[in-house]
């Protein structure tokens, strides 16, 4: 076998080096610079594996595509205690528009997934912003579907027209926001 040759199937002790960690983000960075998602034979032709050995970490593209949506959803803006909370709320929301705006495909990943991993980390920073308004449970579900539906429908407009929309369009909005959750104490 010529050492450019890939053996199929559970990494060698060889590929000992190969962990879910590295498939992460190595995919995360492919899906940066490609500007979309990548395949899993991209992701093991950089890994220098064959793409049977993803399949021993992750059981199918979705899983494996969930645990990158994890890890880059874990890396928006992490509320501090204390901090104002409409500062705060600005913050997250922008962290996480940045985000989607960094990693075409992401936006159709979050919302074609069947797991709720992602939206349950982004689900807890916004309660922890919105805890000083001690919002009724209701009026807090209203104020995330309304975020959350406004952010992925900005960030849309983003990827069709990038050189004309940017995260900082949702200032206005997001002080009609702030003014209708201060309403709702």
């Amino acid at each position: 076998m010529s050492v450019k040759e890939k053996k199929r199937g559970r990494p060698s002790q060889s590929q000992s080096r190969l962990t879910a960690e590295l498939i992460i983000l190595s995919a995360r960075k492919l899906m940066l610079e490609n500007r979309k998602v990548p395949s899993i034979r991209q992701i093991a032709g950089v890994l220098g594996v064959d793409a049977m050995a993803i399949y021993h970490y992750f059981s199918n593209k979705s899983a494996l595509l969930e645990a990158v949506t994890i890890s880059l959803i874990e890396t928006i803006y992490e509320p501090k205690a204390g901090g104002k909370w409409q500062d705060e709320l600005k913050l997250l929301c922008k962290s996480y528009l940045e985000l989607l705006g960094t990693h075409p495909g992401l936006l159709e990943i979050l919302l074609s997934m069947q797991s709720f991993g992602p939206a349950q980390l982004f689900n807890q920073r916004l309660m922890s912003v919105l805890a000083p308004l001690q919002l009724p449970q209701a009026a807090f579900e209203q104020a995330r579907n309304l975020l959350v539906d406004y952010i992925h429908g900005v960030a849309l407009a983003m990827q069709c027209n990038p050189d004309v929309i940017s995260s900082d369009c949702i200032n206005g909005p997001l002080c009609l926001i702030f003014s209708a959750l201060e309403d709702r104490r």
